[in-house]
């Protein structure tokens, strides 16, 4: 793994899709952007912010999202999400994530995420079911 400066940031959009809604994903009753479908986007703009550091077979697992959804966003509404590296300690990255939508901020997390090696990672997986 090269250096992750603390800092760093990375952000992406979406358009909120019939099947990122509550009632589609099965977090809830209604039709508004669910919670686990902004869960997804902040992880993956998380990944994004730092896959230029990985080397090799290098990758990261997520292992904590401490999330809060404060607003409802209606489908079709576009949700950004932005990610920023703020803590490296070993193989642990934290960052700080926030989404918004077109009227303003609708989350926020402390995400965590571990540095793994991927061949290595999915064999001991995989040996559960053996074992």
């Amino acid at each position: 793994m090269k250096n992750i400066p603390i800092g760093i940031t990375a952000e992406i959009s979406q358009t909120v899709e019939k099947s990122m809604l509550a009632v589609n994903v099965g977090s809830g009753s209604l039709e508004v952007f669910a919670t686990p479908a902004m869960a997804v986007l902040m992880e993956k703009v998380s990944c994004i912010c730092i896959a230029e550091y990985l080397e090799n077979d290098e990758t990261t697992v997520g292992t904590e999202i401490n999330i809060k959804h404060i607003s409802a966003t209606p489908e079709n509404m576009t949700v950004t999400v932005k990610s920023e590296v703020t803590e490296v300690n070993g193989r642990e990255i934290t960052f700080r994530c926030e989404a918004f939508d077109d009227a303003g901020k609708i989350g926020e997390c402390v995400h965590k995420r571990f540095l793994v090696y991927g061949k290595k990672f999915t064999e001991k997986a995989k040996s559960k079911k053996s074992g």
